[in-house]
């Protein structure tokens, strides 16, 4: 089957927000714990996670009704903060918008599967301009019904959008988490993307088949040749 659609992840690849996320989460977890999250916390408890995960996880315990609505806002509140200060620099990725462009034009059906709330997505819509290559149905997003990723929910959601299998799809991920989800979910090419230094490590991991520095080094015209 060839690949017929693609599904972003959007913090760390359609926007990358790593160090703001981090920056975010740490001063959160200092104010709720009294001391930051280390480098390995963050990689296994903030990347890809929602904020129910990372909440319970700096709380030792599950929240109580009302706080996860409650600590989400104060956290992401920090986070749209520290987005608006970047001004210029608050944008899609290097390459994102090209090949956005691209696979509108060739008529490539396109979804966002993102562990990021409802009034996250918003203010992305608003700022990076999402609404110019997908339908706010095609933004797959934690509304508190679905697992988080690692879990295949939110993948297999964006593909069912699509309207294609998730064989059919293209996945472009970044997180751990979410190319675990990727692969949980049977989707047709899991693409990791990062830093030069990490790429024998991503291309390591169970599922990957292509691991590229941004999306500028997306093959999609050979990915997705048969749509034009």
């Amino acid at each position: 089957m060839g690949w017929q659609g693609i599904i972003f992840d959007l913090n760390g690849v359609l926007w990358w927000d790593g160090a703001l996320q981090e920056q975010a989460w740490a001063r959160f977890s200092a104010a709720l714990r009294g001391r930051p999250l280390s480098p390995e916390e963050m990689a296994l408890h903030v990347h890809g996670r929602n904020n129910q995960h990372t909440l319970e996880y700096l709380l030792s315990r599950s929240l109580a009704e009302g706080e996860l609505e409650r600590l989400s806002e104060e956290k992401e509140a920090i986070y749209r903060r520290l987005c608006l200060a970047e001004g210029a620099g608050f944008c899609l990725s290097p390459g994102a918008a090209p090949l956005l462009d691209w696979l509108a034009a060739h008529g490539v059906p396109r979804a966002i599967a993102t562990a990021s709330g409802r009034a996250n997505v918003d203010f992305f819509r608003e700022h990076l301009g999402l609404d110019r290559w997908f339908e706010a149905g095609a933004i797959v997003h934690d509304n508190g019904t679905m697992p988080c990723k690692p879990a295949p929910d939110l993948y297999c959601r964006a593909a069912q959008v699509l309207g294609l299998p998730p064989p059919g799809c293209v996945v472009v991920e970044d997180s751990l988490s979410g190319l675990e989800a990727a692969r949980a979910a049977g989707t047709g090419l899991v693409v990791a993307l990062g830093p030069p230094g990490e790429h024998a490590a991503l291309a390591a991991l169970p599922g990957v088949s292509l691991v590229v520095e941004s999306l500028a080094h997306l093959p999609a015209g050979e990915l997705f040749a048969r749509q034009r």
